[in-house]
């Protein structure tokens, strides 16, 4: 095996390929060429690291430092300084979010990586850097010096709740699975990440891919399985490629497969791909589709703990929940629970998207505030706007106003305020967003994403989706808000699954907090946000106009008339509200009314 003093990691997931990435790896291979440092320094690819909005970024190690937004003009420079001189270069530096500990004075990041802590770091499609970072140490040491009730007890002491959105505590899941009774049973896990701007789980699979290996592998040795499947949709088919690469060579080391370890132990496991539907995250449809069956859920109970996979007893975890076990057992359920918050112990990865001068993948301690999210680590809202709402737990989560920025980010907390941890989606809205325009986006996709199997989901959520749409339209009318509560009550206590059951949230949420939007669209057909194409019309400002004639002549349909040099004139009545005036227009004289 070759050893290099330095390794490169660059990011190529699609924003960062988009921004050069590709060009910057054969830059920095010509570079390392020129300088004779290509037997010394290797570049290897790797997915997200954490700071596309800035990319293309890259790691290098072993010093860990993060550069982004190096250009190939940059590398000759850059490798001068780092690799020749052995300086980091500040100006490349990714820009860190650092508070004062009040009590100890010491400076801490507002990130604590668990979950995380390889991503970035390892060669993903090597289990050797794994193994290095102390990877299958946990699965060692419970083999050897644990019996499967004291890991179960480790799990419950650490605190760890599913992180697929429901949290329910892992550790019980596990008890229950081991109790129930049958000599067959399989670990599932659930990798089928549907939500709208979610990627969390697809980071850990990509970026690290034994830890969820490890996970599983200690979570069937403590309820008694000897085979596991990891559903995985073919969407991710970089996670897909990774995850048969790594089980192969966790096989080929004996971690894997027959007596591991020489314990007498046997465990082994298989990805199944999944078709992309959505339901197919809620875990008996999930099962279903392992089976070969169509992906549908079915009542519970019985739970799958008790029947679930052929009918046998089944834990099914998410990707994060697995990740999280490793460090639990080797360093202690204590050590877990030292973070995050009496009922909400540990650490969540969220993807930070929507309105935000940083988005990307993060990781931070439950228990933080929504302020703290979204402008130390996110950085605040672009363009100085100001931050309207968060759309917090994908399709099926609820949207949070500016008074719940002090919110600490727990399971009890959210759900008192009307939404969900979900799996970690986070979309940020800033003040040009029109909330009910975004409950008709949410329910669009549940509605759409419905197996069909229930009447109050397969029905309800399209009834809901057409008022909504005709209150877009402006064409609601005096009831709609009545009838919408009453829909979403009915779909709520009477859908079969989560995804019936939560598909209302976002509509609830936002009747709760923005009601006077509704009544706006409603009532004086206006849209405060200045959104919805039916409720606003383009005018042109007389003192601003200069009668150059650019809108005319741009305008689709003719809808823009003037003399040149004279002000122009918009028809309300032939306008189709699309926008182009406003872009073209270089005086600013188009407005919004």
């Amino acid at each position: 095996m070759k050893y290099y003093r330095s390794h490169v990691l660059v990011c190529v997931d699609p924003e960062c390929l988009q921004k050069g990435a590709h060009e910057l790896v054969d830059a920095l291979q010509d570079e390392l060429v020129a300088t004779g440092l290509i037997d010394e320094v290797q570049v290897l690819e790797t997915s997200r690291i954490g700071g596309c909005s800035l990319g293309p970024e890259m790691m290098v190690y072993p010093e860990g430092v993060h550069y982004v937004g190096v250009t190939p003009d940059d590398v000759p420079y850059l490798v001068e300084e780092h690799f020749l001189k052995g300086r980091v270069v500040n100006k490349f530096q990714m820009p860190t979010t650092k508070v004062v500990d009040e009590e100890l004075g010491a400076p801490t990041q507002k990130e604590v990586r668990i979950v995380l802590r390889n991503c970035g770091k390892i060669d993903p499609e090597n289990i050797e850097d794994y193994i290095a970072e102390d990877g299958y140490q946990a699965l060692a040491k419970v083999l050897t010096e644990m019996t499967p009730e004291e890991v179960i007890d480790t799990v419950l002491k650490s605190g760890l709740r599913g992180r697929g959105g429901a949290g329910f505590p892992t550790g019980k899941k596990w008890q229950f699975t081991r109790q129930a009774p049958g000599d067959i049973k399989y670990v599932v896990c659930n990798a089928d990440e549907g939500d709208p701007g979610a990627f969390m789980n697809r980071r850990v699979l990509e970026g690290d891919p034994h830890a969820v290996i490890e996970g599983m592998a200690i979570a069937a040795y403590a309820i008694g399985a000897h085979q596991g499947y990891i559903y995985c949709r073919a969407e991710y088919p970089v996670a897909v490629s990774t995850l048969n690469i790594a089980i192969q060579q966790a096989r080929n080391l004996g971690l894997l497969g027959k007596d591991i370890l020489g314990s007498g132990f046997d465990f082994d496991l298989e990805v199944s791909m999944g078709a992309g539907a959505f339901v197919c995250g809620e875990e008996t449809a999930l099962i279903a589709s392992i089976e070969g069956r169509r992906g549908e859920p079915r009542p519970r109970p019985p739970f799958p703990a008790v029947q679930g996979l052929w009918n046998r007893p089944t834990n099914v975890n998410n990707v994060e929940t697995y990740a999280n076990i490793p460090q639990i057992i080797l360093k202690g359920a204590e050590w877990y629970a030292s973070y995050g918050t009496e009922k909400s112990k540990g650490t969540k990865t969220f993807a930070l998207a929507g309105d935000l001068n940083h988005t990307g993948l993060i990781e931070v301690p439950l228990g933080i505030t929504l302020r703290e999210i979204i402008y130390d680590v996110g950085g605040g809202i672009k363009d100085g706007k100001a931050f309207k709402a968060v759309q917090i737990g994908g399709p099926m989560g609820g949207c949070v106003p500016a008074e719940y920025l002090d919110l600490p980010l727990d399971y009890e907390s959210l759900a008192q305020a009307g939404t969900i941890m979900g799996s970690g989606g986070m979309i940020v809205l800033d003040e040009d967003t029109c909330m009910v325009d975004v409950a008709r986006y949410f329910m669009d996709f549940t509605q759409d994403e419905s197996c069909g199997k229930c009447t109050p989901c397969r029905v309800g959520t399209r009834r809901i989706l057409e008022i909504l749409t005709r209150i877009c339209d402006g064409k609601g009318q005096d009831g709609d808000i009545e009838l919408l509560e009453s829909l979403c009550q009915e779909i709520r206590t009477n859908s079969l699954c989560g995804l019936g059951q939560g598909a209302p949230n976002p509509v609830v949420s936002t009747l709760r907090y923005f009601r006077e939007e509704y009544e706006a669209h409603i009532y004086e057909k206006r849209c405060p946000a200045k959104v919805c194409r039916a409720l606003i019309r383009y005018e042109i400002l007389p003192d601003a106009c200069t009668g150059c004639t650019v809108c005319a002549r741009n305008c689709p349909v003719n809808a823009i008339s003037g003399e040149r040099r004279q002000t122009h004139v918009i028809d309300p009545d032939t306008c189709i509200r699309c926008g182009i005036c406003m872009q073209v227009c270089n005086f600013n004289a188009v407005v919004i009314e």
